[in-house]
């Protein structure tokens, strides 16, 4: 089975995301806005036991942290995804690191960038006008991150939350 590893920003900032992803991303159905901490990746029966115990102690040694967008940002010219920038702080960093500092396999074709896509998969054409609007925009988003999710494909293609981990609770 597929699962992957993500935070879900608060409604404001999904609701933000999702007013340009219902047309400028055709995955828009298939998972809410999200940061994804580590890329999909497959985990047998017997391992996801010690996946999750291992995300609660991540979890377990991490306090709740603020994040920032202050602009829009993209991928180009390496592909045409458009993207909410989490302006980088230590916080997200080290849950990035913790996670992947695990006794699980990293699989990460890209270097970390906290962001949220909001197009993707666009023309050159509809990238460079969906962008050049984009990019002249002003955004001023705050949350607090208090938890992290492990997500599981169905066989539709879509994500949904398998687990919630919070920050700083001990989870049984």
């Amino acid at each position: 089975m597929n699962y992957g590893i993500a935070i879900f920003p608060s409604k404001r900032i999904q609701d933000a995301a999702n007013s340009y992803r219902k047309r400028y991303d055709p995955r828009y159905a298939l998972i809410p806005p999200h940061i994804t901490l580590k890329s999909p990746f497959t985990c047998s029966e017997n391992d996801k036991e010690s996946l999750i115990a291992e995300l609660k102690h991540v979890a377990n040694n991490m306090s709740p942290f603020k994040i920032s967008i202050q602009k829009c940002r993209s991928f180009a010219p390496v592909n045409h995804t458009i993207y909410f920038k989490i302006e980088p702080n230590e916080e997200i960093q080290s849950l990035y690191r913790e996670i992947h500092d695990s006794k699980f396999p990293t699989n990460e074709p890209h270097p970390f960038v906290p962001h949220i896509t909001i197009a993707q998969q666009l023309t050159t054409d509809e990238y460079a006008d969906v962008f050049g609007q984009l990019k002249m925009t002003t955004l001023a988003y705050e949350d607090y991150v208090d938890r992290f999710h492990l997500l599981y494909q169905l066989d539709n293609g879509s994500w949904t939350v398998y687990q919630s981990f919070v920050f700083g609770k001990e989870q049984l």
